[in-house]
């Protein structure tokens, strides 16, 4: 069994890894054990969002801390060797604090966004992530959020660009490991923000009509995951299924045991 910090190290070299890291988003032990099952896993990323509307509740810290954390430990005790990357939302109001205890429950890495907040208290939330690790003894891989798109109220796309730009260098050099810019990139943006943050150096989120896994490598991105889109999936399938039962449809003969 490897150890904590090993796991968090693993996590790191998959980042700079010259092959894309494809991390598929769980959001309790039932998916998190359907993902594991599949060889190509190489690491776990939980999404935040999933996990609060599991619960009942509306994204963005809505869920108590206690209980996020709690689903995110069960997910992390059948993860086994894999490293898992915990979605953290913007810190719970202490990010320092709240990365003590994610770590506390088997987390080696985290996204945290910075919901473009003023530079200096997006840099000083990195710092204190980083140094959560340090005095825990785990090179905890902050995989640092910006919100330059996702929140970018209608501005010009050159000013997302260079204020992710901007960003994403400043979180760099205060300890994160990799850069999350979420949003709508295609190819000549992301080519823009791996220009300016660095080759391997980007996370990405796919979404519908976002660039494929692999188009993504070729120019230089770090990591896709794929946030709530996975939950959605999922209960698209079981909706549609319901539909075709109340049809007086039945169970498709190619359903998997998979609980």
């Amino acid at each position: 069994m490897t150890t904590q910090a090993q796991r968090a190290q693993t996590l790191s070299d998959l980042h700079a890894a010259p092959e894309i890291l494809r991390v598929v988003n769980v959001w309790d032990v039932v998916s998190a054990k359907a993902i594991i099952a599949l060889p190509e896993t190489r690491a776990l990323a939980t999404a935040g969002h999933s996990i609060a509307a599991t619960f009942g509740y509306a994204d963005g810290e809505n869920i108590p801390l206690e209980l996020m954390l709690d689903m995110v430990g069960r997910i992390v005790a059948v993860a086994g060797d894999l490293p898992v990357s915990a979605d953290l939302d913007a810190g719970f109001g202490d990010p320092g604090e709240t990365t003590r205890r994610a770590i506390g429950v088997g987390v080696v890495g985290a996204n945290v966004e910075d919901r473009l907040k003023p530079l200096a208290e997006s840099v000083a939330a990195v710092e204190a992530i980083v140094a959560a690790g340090q005095a825990e003894g785990v090179p905890f891989a902050l995989n640092a959020r910006t919100d330059a798109f996702v929140r970018a109220g209608g501005r010009p796309i050159d000013e997302s660009i260079a204020d992710a730009i901007e960003r994403g260098r400043a979180y760099l050099d205060a300890g994160a490991d990799i850069v999350f810019v979420p949003g709508p990139l295609d190819a000549d943006i992301t080519r823009q923000l791996v220009d300016g943050i660095g080759e391997r150096k980007i996370s990405v989120i796919g979404a519908p009509g976002a660039l494929t896994a692999a188009e993504y490598e070729a120019l230089g991105v770090a990591r896709i995951s794929y946030g709530p889109q996975t939950q959605r999936v999922a209960l698209t399938a079981l909706q549609d299924l319901a539909k075709s039962l109340y049809a007086d449809g039945v169970i498709p003969a190619s359903t998997r045991v998979l609980n």
